[in-house]
């Protein structure tokens, strides 16, 4: 019997955090261009649902590799100042109490509930389109807009899959289309505005619109979700009673973000032949690289050819517990980073603070788990008895 040929993956996967690191700091020879490109093929019937809304992601912010890229992040870097960002602190720990209030309301009525939903879901979506003058509304929609797109471009979807995806992502950029509309000629400040003056046309509003609605706000939720799961679990550094104070939730939530963020692997491409830590890579290689732990698995590393044939690394994994690379780092690095961490820590104090006596009732939940995000689904809780 014929032996297979041995697993490869599409990408040079980079995990030595200096490597990393230098790999970020070189966008002219490692171009993110890729980085919101899908990672499964889009498949026929999914590609004409998208073309029949004239679904188009032009370059703008993430995956811009032209010299426009410094002019439009200073336009939206404007709304994310650490003064800004300070500010909101009231704004996130109203919400945070609003929402352990509904959870403790819920937990009256019903044996468990999950903290996914009744805590971490929404208040990231409120501050991010308070943050950028946006309406509030269609919260919901624009939760599931987000996981479903999520999956879309870093999933591996069947074509049956993609097709329910495409109609989801469809319905959402004519949603956004609408919001730009209304925003450019709205009164007061916002960002489509800002950026209209200077000179965005409408698909570069409704691209960069497109990600910074699901990475403002879905990934902070999902860093909230895996810490409090993390608390209750019982394997955060700190207890679930530390975590009600300032320093206890930092703590925790920076443990998170160094072993297991939400975002732990970001992609580049070689735009030309270029030497990595000594090596050749080829024009065209697609990297993968690890920011942050993550937990490798079939789903979450496709195995496929790789360009020029190079193979996954193999040997013992060694997460990297550089939490300065969470985010990024040079050029690129994500704007809202301050924000998110704030978001999360005043979430996950208020929330222990509030709620002392939750015991976690499902400890092996289903996980988000693609190329670049990962989460627990749901966080289940019930109240210990007193």
């Amino acid at each position: 019997m014929e032996t297979p040929a041995p697993a490869r993956c599409p990408y040079l996967v980079v995990r030595d955090p200096a490597a990393v690191r230098d790999v970020l700091h070189r966008p002219a020879e490692f171009s993110p261009a890729n980085a919101l490109v899908a990672v499964t093929s889009l498949a026929g019937p999914a590609l004409r649902v998208l073309q029949r809304v004239r679904f188009a992601l032009p370059p703008v912010l993430a995956s811009n590799d032209t010299d426009t890229h410094a002019g439009i992040r200073k336009v939206v870097a404007g709304y994310f100042t650490p003064a800004t960002v300070a500010a909101l602190e009231p704004r996130i720990r109203q919400l945070a109490r609003e929402a352990a209030a509904r959870t403790a309301a819920q937990l009256d009525r019903s044996p468990a509930v999950d903290l996914v939903q009744t805590v971490a879901a929404f208040p990231p979506a409120v501050i991010m389109l308070e943050l950028l003058g946006l309406p509030v509304r269609d919260l919901a929609a624009l939760k599931q807009w987000g996981l479903d797109s999520m999956e879309l471009f870093w999933g591996w979807p069947d074509e049956t899959r993609q097709l329910e995806l495409a109609h989801s992502a469809a319905g959402f950029y004519l949603w956004l289309r609408r919001l730009v509309a209304d925003s450019v000629t709205a009164p007061g400040r916002n960002l489509f505005k800002s950026l209209a003056d200077h000179g965005l046309s409408t698909p570069e509003l409704c691209s960069l619109g497109y990600f910074l609605l699901i990475a403002g706000q879905e990934t902070t939720t999902q860093l909230i979700s895996t810490t409090l799961f993390r608390l209750l679990q019982g394997s955060a550094p700190v207890d679930w009673e530390d975590a009600a104070s300032p320093a206890g939730a930092r703590a925790t939530v920076r443990h998170v973000l160094a072993t297991e963020s939400s975002v732990p692997t970001w992609r580049r491409v070689a735009a030309q032949d270029t030497a990595l830590g000594g090596k050749l890579i080829p024009a065209g290689t697609e990297i993968l690289l690890e920011l942050t732990g993550n937990h490798e698995t079939p789903e979450v590393l496709p195995m496929q050819a790789a360009p020029g044939g190079m193979p996954l690394q193999t040997g013992p994994r060694t997460p990297s517990t550089a939490y300065g690379l969470v985010f990024g780092s040079g050029i690129h690095r994500c704007i809202g980073a301050k924000l998110a961490e704030l978001e999360a820590a005043v979430m996950v104090q208020e929330t222990a603070a509030a709620l002392p006596h939750l015991q976690l009732q499902d400890r092996e939940p289903e996980w988000i788990r693609l190329l670049s995000f990962q989460a627990p689904r749901t966080v289940t809780v019930r109240n210990t008895p007193c």
